[in-house]
């Protein structure tokens, strides 16, 4: 099968897909819903169905996890959400929780007691913990805040964390944020401690250095100029 995007054939309300790779399988999304909240764009790709072809009649989409995000924005990243999400707004990238010790990806849950457990059935791989499929955790030692080089951020814990990747450098990362479209480097922004677990949604953006530079953020719970793929539930191609 080949990666692109398959065109919409009825004229009832439809939607386009878009086939990227994704850790060596074929992962089906949407266009980017949006701009808006994040919990608005979630609403909208998980409302109802949608209608792309007789291959694909019957769509439901689901949230994404920040792993299938990245993939989705690295798949022809400067033709496509470099400049119709990145450079203009947001990718809302996925759901993290802010703690004290460091970053747990793609989870709400913030009672204290519970990550703990987690964390204690968890596998360390190179300086951060993989919980299981989809949860990670970032001790915060295991990645620099403020600029830095691209490869830096990549090799980092936070990157590989939100990548879910067992390997050394986060490499969907590591070509997002690449010199030829961020000579400046890259801002890790407001991943700060909090006393108490917070959820927020970790957010990337071309919003520093008039576009030179890339920028990712967990600060924001909401963010009315972002933008978010949704997932086909049934997660792979046919």
């Amino acid at each position: 099968m080949k990666y692109g995007t398959l065109k919409a054939q009825t004229k009832l309300p439809t939607i386009d897909l878009i086939i990227v790779p994704h850790k060596g399988e074929p992962l089906i999304v949407s266009p980017a819903f949006g701009p808006n909240a994040y919990n608005s764009n979630v609403k909208a790709m998980t409302q109802g169905e949608f209608y792309n072809s007789e291959q694909f009649p019957n769509i439901n989409f689901r949230e994404p996890l920040t792993q299938e995000s990245i993939s989705a924005a690295t798949f022809e990243f400067g033709e496509r959400a470099k400049p119709h999400i990145f450079d203009p707004r947001w990718l809302q990238a996925g759901r993290i929780v802010r703690t004290q010790d460091g970053v747990f990806t793609n989870t709400t849950e913030t009672d204290e007691t519970t990550l703990k457990q987690l964390l204690n059935e968890a596998t360390e791989v190179n300086g951060i913990y993989l919980i299981d499929d989809n949860m990670a955790f970032a001790p915060y030692e295991s990645f620099k805040q403020g600029v830095q080089e691209g490869r830096e951020f990549a090799e980092g814990g936070l990157a590989r964390a939100l990548e879910h990747t067992e390997e050394k450098v986060a490499e969907n990362l590591a070509k997002i944020a690449a010199k030829g479209f961020y000579p400046r480097g890259v801002d890790v922004w407001r991943f700060d401690g909090s006393k108490k677990p917070i959820s927020r949604v970790a957010c990337l953006g071309s919003d520093w250095g008039h576009g030179g530079g890339l920028v990712v953020c967990g600060v924001w719970g909401v963010i009315d100029s972002g933008c978010a793929f949704g997932v086909c539930e049934t997660g792979g191609a046919s």
